[in-house]
């Protein structure tokens, strides 16, 4: 039974994108008091505290994690151990605006990525749609005057974004390509745990780096308690199927939410997620199994119960129903 989307859900839905945009004006304010890459080592740290209780099964010998360690490693590596990283690399010396716009490039790299490294074919509307997505940065970054494009100088921080952003693309696009087990597959705290386990080593090992090279320091208190609650349990995923999606899956019975435009594929849980929307997820953007109705762009289950599929109608078509009267073949 389709529920409705009531005004209350809506306002649930609404919290994802704030978590996400939240992220970066917290990592830009907490410069001073946390090192950018120990930042994403202790978000993550306390992420795995969060999921132990949730999906401890997943350390054991035959859960299925250390056998495949080699893909979980990899996505732990640029899920885990970059993306965020960078991301707050990019803060120290560019604005939130200008990390969260330079991060809309998401499109193109999505596209290019696909073509280049999974044979995916780019078609002219995926076109389209990446250069309207790009056109409309270029309308907030020039405020609607494009000569003020002529003048716009890249900082260290934009790079660091835009290697962010590559390394996303390749995670979003490695998780079309599922080759763990289903039970971890299935389970969106243990997906999210097999990929913290040996996203720790390496956020761990980038961490120790940058305290080697620099003058890392952490000014203990109140603001950077609250910051590393704040980033591990909503931007980092932790505790997401709690709050909005999570929420708003139950209410609507759907088990799958749209929030975030820019990712693919999420983190959490895309173990339902048939081999067709998964395989167009990371060309589009946004997969729509009309036959459901359901729009994902990043996918959470959080407990939702399934949705009831619609019945399917057995009463022949006209042209059936005559053929078959005349002895044809139907």
């Amino acid at each position: 039974m389709t529920q409705r989307l009531t005004p209350g859900t809506a306002l649930l839905l609404t919290i994802p994108p704030l978590l996400w945009a939240g992220n970066a004006v917290v990592g830009r304010l907490v410069n001073d008091l946390v090192p950018p890459v120990t930042l994403n080592l202790l978000r993550w740290v306390l992420a795995f505290a969060i999921l132990l209780p949730l999906a401890a099964w997943v350390l054991r010998p035959s859960s299925g994690l250390w056998s495949h360690w080699r893909r979980f490693a990899l996505l732990g590596l640029l899920g885990v151990g970059c993306y965020n990283a960078l991301q707050y690399l990019a803060l120290k010396t560019s604005t939130p605006l200008n990390v969260t716009l330079v991060a809309s490039s998401i499109p193109l790299w999505m596209l290019a990525t696909g073509a280049l490294f999974f044979g995916a074919r780019v078609t002219g509307q995926q076109l389209l749609g990446a250069g309207l997505s790009m056109a409309g940065v270029g309308v907030v970054l020039s405020r609607g005057e494009w000569a003020h494009l002529l003048e716009l100088r890249l900082v260290t921080g934009d790079l660091y974004v835009l290697l962010a952003t590559a390394c996303w693309a390749l995670y979003s696009w490695l998780l079309t390509r599922r080759a763990e087990p289903d039970a971890i597959r299935s389970d969106w705290a243990a997906f999210l745990m097999a990929q913290v386990v040996f996203g720790l080593a390496w956020a761990g090992a980038f961490a120790a780096s940058e305290w080697a090279w620099t003058d890392a320091r952490i000014v203990w208190g109140w603001p950077t308690l609250a910051t590393l609650l704040f980033v591990a349990i909503g931007p980092g995923g932790a505790g997401l199927p709690l709050l909005g999606p999570g929420r708003a899956a139950r209410r609507t019975g759907h088990r799958r939410v749209l929030f975030q435009p820019h990712a693919a594929v999420c983190r959490a849980d895309v173990g339902s997620v048939s081999r067709r929307d998964a395989a167009r997820l990371p060309r589009t953007g946004l997969c729509v199994d009309r036959g459901r109705d359901r729009g994902i762009v990043k996918a959470l289950t959080a407990g939702a119960r399934p949705r009831t599929p619609r019945p399917r109608c057995t009463r022949p078509k006209p042209a059936m129903a005559i053929r078959g009267a005349c002895g044809w073949k139907v």
